[in-house]
C-alpha cells in the first residue's frame, strides 16, 4: 500500500540516521509508489533529487510551492545565513568514518537540500532555513513479494516558536496536498522510466 505508514515504519527499521538525527522530531513517514529490484534504489534517489516542483501536473500543488518561495523571499525565510554551516552546522559533522567515506548522493537540481550519504538501501538530505532544521530520508525496502519499495520519511528540529507554528501551518497542506500529487507525480514517471 501505497501512501502515509504509522511511525514505526521507520523506527522500527536499522536506518543509520537514527545514530545521527535523534534530536530530530519525525514529522512524516509514507510508502512510496516505487517498486522494484534490489539495484533500483539510486536510480529513485536520482530521479527525486532531479524533481521540479514547479512542474507538478496539480496546478494546487504548485500554486503552494509558489507561495511558499514568494512568502520566504519577502520574510527573509531562506537567506544564507539561515541555513546549514550558519544557523545550524551540517549533519555531515555528525557522520561516523563509514557514512562520511560513502557517497554523498545526488545534488539536488530545484530544492535546497543537500545530500548527506547514499547507502545500497537508504539515502538522506538535510535542508535548513529560518523555520526548522531538517530531515528528508529514504529507504528501500523489502515489499513481501520478492521485491523492493520506496519508503519516505521527514524529520525536523523547529526553529523556536516560528519554526512550530509553521510546521503546524503546513500540515493539512502537506498531508492533503503536496505529498499526494508529489506521490502521484512519482508513481507516473516511475512507471514511464521502466516502459
Amino acid at each position: 500500500m501505497d501512501g502515509r505508514l504509522p511511525n514505526s515504519a521507520y523506527t522500527d527499521r536499522p536506518w543509520r540516521i537514527h545514530e545521527i538525527a535523534g534530536d530530530f522530531r519525525l514529522e512524516d513517514v509514507w510508502a512510496l509508489p516505487v517498486h522494484g529490484d534490489a539495484g533500483d534504489f539510486r536510480r529513485l534517489v536520482e530521479r527525486f533529487a532531479a524533481g521540479d516542483e514547479t512542474k507538478s501536473p496539480s496546478r494546487l500543488a504548485r500554486a503552494l510551492f509558489a507561495i511558499r518561495w514568494k512568502l520566504g523571499e519577502l520574510l527573509g525565510l531562506d537567506r544564507p545565513d539561515e541555513g546549514i554551516g550558519s544557523r545550524v552546522p551540517t549533519l555531515r559533522d555528525r557522520l561516523p568514518a563509514d557514512l562520511r567515506a560513502a557517497p554523498t548522493g545526488p545534488d539536488f537540481e530545484k530544492l535546497p537540500f543537500r545530500s548527506l550519504y547514499l547507502l545500497d538501501d537508504e539515502w538522506a538530505a538535510e535542508v535548513a532555513n529560518r523555520t526548522v532544521h531538517g530531515v528528508l530520508h529514504m529507504g528501500w525496502v523489502p515489499d513481501g513479494a520478492g521485491g523492493y519499495r520506496g519508503e519516505m520519511a521527514v524529520l525536523v528540529k523547529p526553529n523556536g516558536l516560528l519554526g512550530s507554528a509553521y510546521m503546524l501551518a503546513i500540515k493539512p497542506f502537506r498531508h492533503l496536498i503536496v505529498y499526494p500529487a508529489m506521490l502521484r507525480q512519482m508513481e507516473r514517471e516511475w512507471r514511464a522510466s521502466l516502459a
